[in-house]
């Protein structure tokens, strides 16, 4: 268990994931920012989600991603959303 899984919605797998994609360290995931991370995560695994986008911010922002604000989800699915179209 490294310094990411410590943060909200990130387990061992995803931290996995993420270590494998260049992100280490929690200030590394902020400065990226959740999409950033998202892109990066989704090169390795396009399976990858709307939730782990939502789990990803969540994690930045230090809360379970139930728990972040409407508009912010919303603007996380657009761009999920814009990135599926292409």
């Amino acid at each position: 268990m490294g310094e990411l899984s410590k943060r909200p919605n990130i387990g061992n797998v995803v931290e996995e994931q993420l270590n494998q994609a260049g992100i280490l360290t929690y200030e590394q995931l902020r400065t990226i920012g959740s999409r950033g991370a998202w892109l990066k995560l989704r090169e390795t695994d396009p399976s990858v989600c709307l939730h782990c986008l939502y789990a990803l911010e969540g994690a930045i922002q230090g809360v379970p991603k139930s728990q972040l604000p409407a508009e912010v989800k919303s603007s996380l699915k657009e761009f999920f959303q814009g990135v599926q179209k292409k």
